[in-house]
């Protein structure tokens, strides 16, 4: 056992010294971000340190690029996300009041968004809360809360219109 577990990370080793550049090149291009690409390549190691039972040789760089491809489409799923948000709140702020201090407005919309959040039932708004103020992906929060991904994303999904409507109301 012990030497399985040598040799896993001996793979592992060998694969991020012969992949680790190619691997940058291609999350650096799909994202657009360098800094961010170096954490998503740190975090696909990580995940590969995790799966080091299923490894073997001849399949480990397609098991590498599809880790990476998961988290790139993860990390530009919540990068989208955090567009509409600030968007939405953006176009709000508009419709308020074009003089206002943008700033103030921001605030606002901020204080309805958490008054409609503390409103949630407690397991919707603990989800929304580590999606929105936390950065947690989905599968991230699904780990940490032992639930589902898919009733993580079926709370994030009824939370954020839950808000939305909330916010539009109050306008």
């Amino acid at each position: 056992m012990e030497d399985k577990m040598k040799n896993s990370f001996n793979l592992i080793a060998t694969a991020f010294e012969d992949y680790r550049n190619q691997l940058l090149s291609y999350v650096s291009y799909k994202i657009g971000n360098p800094d961010d690409a170096e954490d998503l390549v740190q975090d696909t190691f990580v995940r590969l340190l995790e799966c080091s039972r299923m490894l073997r040789e001849d399949t480990i760089k397609s098991f590498i690029f599809t880790i990476a491809h998961n988290l790139i489409t993860d990390y530009l799923r919540r990068f989208y996300k955090k567009q509409e948000i600030c968007s939405f709140m953006m176009e709000s702020a508009d419709v308020i009041s074009s003089s206002a201090d943008s700033k103030s407005v921001v605030c606002d919309l901020e204080k309805l968004e958490r008054a409609k959040m503390s409103m949630l039932p407690p397991q919707r708004k603990q989800i929304y809360y580590m999606s929105r103020f936390m950065d947690m992906s989905s599968e991230d929060i699904s780990k940490r809360l032992s639930i589902s991904k898919r009733t993580v994303d079926n709370h994030l999904l009824i939370g954020r219109k839950e808000i939305r409507e909330y916010i539009r109301k109050c306008m």
